[in-house]
C-alpha cells in the first residue's frame, strides 16, 4: 500500500544492461534511505515474458542485492509487468 519514491524503467535495455542499472539505482536508493521503489520490467512478449521479467527474480535473490530487499509484490494483479521492493533500512 506504500507510494513507491522511486521508479527505474528497463524497458528497451539488454538484460546485462538492466542487470546493472538495476544494482546501481538499488545500491543508490538503499544509500539515500529511500523505502519502496518501483522496477518496471514490462510484459515482454511470449508466454514466459520477457528476458528481464523471467530473471528479474533471480536477481533479486543475488548475493550483492538480496541484503538489501525485504519484500517484493506486483502493485495490482492485472498489471504483472511492474513490481514494488520494500528496501531494508539502512543500518
Amino acid at each position: 500500500k506504500l507510494a513507491p519514491t522511486r521508479t527505474l524503467d528497463l524497458h528497451g535495455r539488454t538484460a546485462q544492461r538492466a542487470f546493472h542499472a538495476l544494482h546501481a539505482f538499488l545500491h543508490a536508493a538503499h544509500a539515500d534511505h529511500v523505502r519502496v521503489v518501483e522496477v518496471i520490467t514490462g510484459r515482454g512478449s511470449g508466454e514466459a515474458g520477457g528476458v528481464i521479467r523471467r530473471e528479474f527474480p533471480l536477481w533479486l535473490n543475488l548475493p550483492p542485492l538480496r541484503p538489501l530487499i525485504l519484500a517484493a509484490s506486483h502493485p495490482h494483479a492485472a498489471n504483472p509487468g511492474s513490481v514494488r521492493l520494500l528496501l531494508r533500512r539502512a543500518k
